[in-house]
């Protein structure tokens, strides 16, 4: 019999799920003076554990979306904590700050020693404002940049983890001109001979998720997005509505299942039922684990070969043939 989790916040197509275990909890509760209860309780659980299942095999894009966003889903620290409790962060651009929504470190994953690069969301409302959300800051993408500079001159195979609604589009951003920094992250990462293995555990949204994207492997969570633009800006642009949200994540083939069938990522990473925020553990190691199975074909090509491959990568995404 399923444990049912009561942390995790219930999503709105959860309902019929949080309104079920509320009805075992209460009969539970009866369970010390009525015995006979406990077949019920038996009943509701089966119950409970199908519902789910049925809810999980018939998501729709827009409820990918919503789990991608859960507050509750592991960020870029949890990964990093449980592949390596020893990792060490690296901090800071080289020309005068340091963005905490973009961390960088070393870490053991496996038998490999990797450069570790995420953006970070933050839990607290504290911790929110300090990481924008998410959304890095010029000097975060610089910061990236340095630390893929050093993975090509110690010859690091580089892992990044991509959870951002995009770039900031703020006032502070465009004066240190981001699209540049995004553009020289995207140059950068073009010509590196080190292996480069992207993770889309969450949202990633626009340039800002391109910035440290461009790799010769594109992994993605089960239920994570993928996507040049929100489907609030989506639905904004082509129908003026906000009330089109859902039509517009139908349109643009965000989540893992469709951009795989694409060819724009290479491989979909199971997720525990429910979601990465129901067990961080069985999350992290299913990401550790498929980043680590495609280090072990890359690291055979020869230095010069793995540019090519990414190189290669990127120019047959979007071919076509007419027939």
């Amino acid at each position: 019999m399923a444990t049912i989790e009561k942390k995790p916040i219930p999503l709105e197509f959860e309902q019929p799920l949080a309104e079920l275990a509320k009805q075992i909890e209460a009969i539970e509760k009866q369970l010390a003076d009525n015995p006979e209860l406990d077949m019920d309780v038996a009943r509701l659980h089966e119950q409970y554990d199908n519902l789910k299942k049925s809810l999980y095999a018939n998501l729709r894009p827009i409820d990918h979306r919503e789990i991608a966003r859960h507050t509750q889903r592991p960020y870029v620290r949890d990964y990093f904590d449980r592949w390596d409790q020893n990792w060490v962060e690296m901090h800071g651009d080289r020309k005068g700050a340091d963005d905490p929504a973009m961390v960088c470190g070393l870490i053991e994953l496996g038998n490999y020693r990797v450069l570790g690069i995420g953006t970070q969301k933050g839990r607290s409302l504290r911790d929110k404002q300090q990481c924008n959300f998410g959304m890095p800051q010029p000097e975060g993408y610089r910061k990236a940049l340095r630390l893929f500079q050093h993975a090509e001159k110690f010859n690091m195979p580089v892992v990044t983890l991509i959870d951002t609604p995009g770039a900031y589009p703020g006032m502070h951003a465009e004066e240190h001109n981001q699209a540049e920094a995004i553009a020289v992250n995207l140059f950068e990462l073009s010509g590196l001979t080190v292996p480069v293995v992207a993770v889309v555990t969450g949202e990633g949204g626009s340039g800002g998720a391109l910035a440290i994207g461009l790799a010769n492997r594109i992994l993605m969570l089960e239920h994570a997005v993928y996507s040049v633009i929100s489907p609030e800006g989506c639905a904004s642009i082509l129908w003026r509505s906000a009330d089109k949200v859902s039509e517009a994540c139908e349109a643009m083939k965000m989540t893992a299942r469709e951009i795989l069938e694409l060819g724009v990522v290479d491989d979909v990473i199971e997720e525990p039922l429910g979601g990465a925020h129901q067990d961080y553990d069985f999350a992290a190691r299913k990401t550790r684990e498929a980043i680590c199975r495609h280090l072990d074909q890359l690291t055979k090509l020869s230095r010069e070969d793995i540019r090519r491959d990414r190189q290669r990568k990127f120019r047959n995404i979007g071919a076509f043939v007419e027939a």
